[in-house]
This record gives C-alpha cells, structure tokens and sequence, in this order.
C-alpha cells in the first residue's frame, strides 16, 4: 500500500509504503507524482514501514514506468529523505545514492519529524 503522509511542510511531498505493493498501488498513487511532477523543487520524503515486503511483477513494471516519466523534470529534485530501519533497503541507498538526484538522506524511523525538517530546509 502507498499512502500519503498529512502534516508536511509546505512543499514536501511524502509516501508511506506498506505491505506488498500492486500495480493498483502505483496506479493510484500517480496523480499524487504528476502533482509534485508540476513543481520547480521536489523534496520528498518516503517512509518504509517495518510491514514493507516488496513489489508483486505488476507493481515492479509499474514503478518502472513511473521512474522513466519523471527523468525529464530529475533537476527538480532538491531534496529526498529515506525513513526506515530495514537493513537491506539502508546498504541499497548507500550503494545507489549516487543515482538519485539532489540531496539524500536516511533516517530511522523513529526520526520522520527529522526527515520531514530535513526535506524542507
């Protein structure tokens, strides 16, 4: 499940992703990603629930098309926090955060309130 997180400042965006996620996950999470899509300055902040199991084939395929329709706005991206304690998903940042655009920033999950500061500074 992807749900949107309430309480943010002002021009942040954030997720949280539970469960294993769908195709339809991604399919109703996409006018949230067209609106940030429209900004000059993307800060996002995206929260790993503990309960977070991973993609079926339908929503690996889903993200993927999702990633390519946001490379021609990637220097809009200033600032994206990842929240989580799962181990895998903290050596996977470290190993790929070379790829993402903008600043990159791992919290812990009980740090979001950081994380949220942190993507809108």
């Amino acid at each position: 499940m992807i749900e949107k997180l309430e309480d943010l400042p002002a021009g942040v965006t954030g997720i949280r992703v539970s469960g294993r996620l769908t195709a339809d996950d991604f399919h109703q999470f996409k006018p949230t990603v067209d609106q940030m899509l429209d900004s000059d300055e993307i800060r996002f902040v995206e929260v790993i629930g503990a309960d977070y199991e991973g993609f079926d084939t339908g929503a690996l395929l889903a993200d993927f098309k999702m990633g390519l329709s946001t490379i021609k706005h990637l220097r809009a991206f200033k600032r994206t926090a990842l929240v989580t304690d799962k181990e895998w998903m903290i050596h996977t940042l470290h190993a790929l955060a070379w790829m993402i655009p903008g600043e990159v920033a791992l919290f812990s999950l009980d740090e979001l309130e950081d994380a949220k500061k942190w993507a809108a500074g």
